[in-house]
């Protein structure tokens, strides 16, 4: 299990998530691993695509112009810590901070193609375990993984809630697509920058190519 292999894999460090460009970081999240351990359950995915919200010039993101509410407060948070909000009143979101503390840039987790714990993926979300909706999209991967406002402002480096580096595992540049964000409309023109990053041809990604 990966809870038992955390050193074969390797922590994600702080040192990851400390990075002025939060693009570059949207782009290295991809194959990177998601874990939970949650209720003695542990579910685990790969990270296939990601966005990326620049915070206070980027009118698509929740801190633009120095917004900062008790909604929002853990974008403020360390680099590293998660960033959960529920969407339309029901749809849990999960993001990672980076930059400094107090910059309240953030990358959101769009798809994961499942690594382990299927099965329990199945029983959160009452679908198959080969239905490629189970983590694809922010609202479905939350389901399945099991994560909730309660996992908000949490640093990833440990239980419940942390990210995994594979060093078997790479992505060279020909297989990340690059696309404006998803549902984000009513950003004016920056709903059109290509901050959403995805690996090409997997089936757990949420959005066309043309997105």
């Amino acid at each position: 299990m990966l809870s038992n292999q955390k050193s074969n894999y390797g922590l994600l460090p702080e040192s990851f998530f400390l990075h002025k460009d939060v693009c570059a970081i949207a782009r290295q999240l991809l194959g990177k691993i998601m874990v939970t351990e949650i209720n003695h359950e542990c579910t685990a995915g790969r990270i296939v695509e990601a966005e990326a919200y620049s915070s206070l010039s980027d009118r698509a993101s929740h801190a633009y112009g120095g917004r900062r509410t008790a909604r929002n407060e853990h974008m403020y948070g360390m680099p590293g810590t998660s960033y959960v909000y529920i969407c339309y009143g029901m749809h849990p979101m999960v993001n990672v901070v980076t930059n400094e503390h107090g910059i309240p840039d953030a990358v959101l987790i769009r798809a994961l193609e499942p690594v382990e714990g299927i099965t329990v993926m199945a029983k959160r979300t009452g679908k198959a375990q080969d239905d490629k909706t189970i983590t694809k999209g922010p609202g479905n991967l939350c389901r399945a993984m099991g994560i909730d406002k309660t996992l908000s402002g949490l640093f990833l480096q440990s239980a419940p809630i942390y990210l995994l580096q594979d060093p078997g595992y790479s992505i060279d540049d020909h297989m990340v697509g690059i696309s404006r964000r998803i549902g984000v409309e009513g950003a004016g023109e920056d709903a059109a920058l290509p901050y959403r990053y995805y690996i090409r041809g997997n089936r757990y990604v949420s959005g066309s190519p043309r997105t």
